[in-house]
């Protein structure tokens, strides 16, 4: 019986390439099945396969001819959703790592890894695990954790006092803001003092830049 992990590689780089299909051809546990110069022609290739001879995943490059990689990766997704895909790329773009994070890689590694990070990769995501370039780990962890803040923050906070918060980073006072939101000078006290309260901040600009800070929202002049 054979318990080979199966691998499909995209990847339009000959040079690369056939480092990639000499490595794997060195694991005893991984097999290199085809290998593809563009997504196009990956994608009519795994949608005209049996499903038992599909790869058990993917290699994928990001600048492909044609459709890119990113571009690729929902296609894939939607046509065989139980195959994962691991990027491999020279991109350390942090838009690119999100965008295809949240595209559904299960793996994220840059060409300058080690042969041997990459056959560990592998055997990782087929474990069900993920595979992040060292390089770029800390930075997905960061961005994680601030959204994760950020959104526990979006939930304490009720719109009103969102919406006071944002009037509160323009420079607006407590009476332009009950003015402007007609609403009695009172009310707009106690709002800031929910909102000083739940932040856990003493005055109007230690809660502005904490928010900007959580990424509640834009400093003025950001665009």
């Amino acid at each position: 019986m054979n318990t080979s992990i199966r691998i499909s590689l995209v990847e339009d780089n000959l040079d690369y390439r056939d480092i990639i299909a000499l490595t794997l051809g060195a694991e005893s546990d991984i097999e290199l099945i085809n290998q593809f110069g563009t997504a196009e022609a990956a994608l009519r290739a795994l949608k005209a396969i049996p499903r038992e001879e599909a790869p058990d995943l993917i290699l994928l490059d990001l600048r492909l001819p044609g459709m890119s990689g990113l571009e690729a990766l929902p296609h894939f997704r939607e046509a065989r959703p139980d195959i994962p895909i691991i990027v491999i790329t020279q991109s350390d773009s942090q838009a690119d790592v999100l965008a295809a994070i949240s595209q559904g890689a299960a793996g994220y590694l840059l060409k300058s890894s080690t042969l041997e990070k990459l056959t560990e990769s592998v055997r990782t995501v087929m474990r069900g695990g993920a595979a992040l370039d060292p390089s770029i780990a800390s930075f997905i962890l960061q961005t994680l954790q601030s959204k994760l803040v950020s959104q526990e923050i979006n939930i304490i906070l009720t719109p009103r006092e969102l919406e006071i918060l944002n009037l509160l980073s323009d420079g607006l006072a407590k009476k332009e803001i009950a003015n402007g939101l007609k609403i009695s000078f009172a009310t707009v006290d106690t709002h800031i003092r929910h909102i000083y309260d739940k932040l856990d901040v003493q005055n109007a600009p230690s809660a502005v830049r904490k928010a900007f800070n959580l990424g509640l929202f834009k400093a003025p002049n950001d665009g």
